[in-house]
């Protein structure tokens, strides 16, 4: 009797993704959800013995859906599938009930060994084919292949700023945006209503991809941030303000870009950090610095601490010609 198999992720690519990595040799019968609400319908009709679940979704998030399968009781038994790889994202869906965590990117072989652990599949069959073929993509889709390798970099850069200060970062759906550079600014609509900014830059290259990521600080967290990295509590001078400004961006951005290399399977040289810009307007801030560009690929991760009320933003800004070279060396397509 074949097993009933439920992915839940808001990325069509992560979807293929997690049902490649499936066992050939495992009987199953998949589907599939875009958030956690049709996750919660299609437990309820019965199309779920086992449910992948993602965290990070609009809608309703694996949090939600989870806290929802334990109150209803729902029958299904939870792997969570995440780019969050937090400790804390961990326990806490644990205490929800959620059998065990898998990261993301999803490792064949060690989703192999879990489902073996839980009694779920014995055999060694190969992975299943699910084609990602690039030549018969869609912009629209490449954009969905693109938010997936961003959540992927954001959830590894927030695990090592959480392990820095001590605290839970709370994780966005990734904001995608192809625009214009002077629609920048109407792209990050996270920061509009923050007066004054700071920010650092930091460019990375490799071969036929390239891009430059920012970190943009809403200055009136400096208080707070200077407190988590344990700075003299008596001081809040410019240089520690600019200390504390490089630390956070060099985790964030070394971290993403790492994490970048390690999808693609190429290196980025990377240049040295940047002071964009101290105590000014985020209009002044993006148009000095995106204008060598006519179009770009916008990402926006609004990276939150909710009980220090922290807030700063990352940005990842490439070329328009950079998401199909990026495309093209994520799912193997290159010539």
């Amino acid at each position: 009797m074949s097993t009933s198999v439920l992915i839940c992720d808001d990325s069509k690519f992560a979807r293929q993704q997690m049902a490649r990595a499936i066992p050939q040799g495992w009987d199953v019968s998949l589907s599939f959800a875009e958030n956690g609400q049709q996750a919660l319908e299609a437990i309820k009709a019965g199309k779920a013995d086992v449910t992948f679940l993602d965290l990070n979704m609009p809608v309703m998030d694996g949090y939600e859906t989870m806290q929802q399968i334990r109150q209803q009781d729902l029958p299904t038994m939870v792997l969570v599938v995440s780019g969050d790889v937090q400790p804390e994202a961990r326990k806490r869906m644990r205490e929800l009930g959620a059998l065990d965590f898998i990261a993301k990117p999803v490792d064949s072989g060690k989703l192999n060994a879990l489902l073996r652990d839980y009694g779920l599949y014995d055999g060694l069959g190969k992975t299943r084919s699910v084609s990602t073929n690039t030549q018969a993509t869609s912009d629209s889709e490449k954009l969905d292949i693109y938010r997936e390798m961003a959540n992927v970099a954001m959830g590894q850069a927030g695990d090592k700023l959480a392990r820095l200060l001590g605290e839970f970062i709370h994780l966005p759906v990734p904001n995608v945006n192809v625009i214009a550079a002077s629609e920048l600014r109407m792209a990050v609509a996270e920061i509009q209503d923050r007066a004054y900014v700071s920010a650092t830059s930091q460019g990375f290259v490799s071969e036929g991809v390239g891009g430059e990521a920012l970190v943009i600080f809403d200055d009136a967290d400096f208080s707070r941030i200077l407190k988590l990295l344990r700075y003299p509590e008596n001081d809040e001078s410019e240089g520690l303000e600019l200390e504390a400004l490089m630390d956070v961006s060099n985790i964030l951005i070394g971290a993403c870009v790492n994490a970048l290399s390690e999808q693609l399977g190429i290196v980025f040289s990377r240049n040295h950090p940047s002071l964009l810009g101290r105590h000014c307007n985020l209009d002044q801030l993006l148009t000095r610095n995106v204008s060598r560009w006519n179009e770009i690929v916008a990402i926006e991760i609004g990276y939150t601490i909710q009980s220090q009320n922290i807030h700063f933003d990352l940005l990842l800004l490439f070329p328009r010609h950079a998401i199909d070279g990026m495309v093209s060396y994520l799912t193997g397509d290159r010539q």
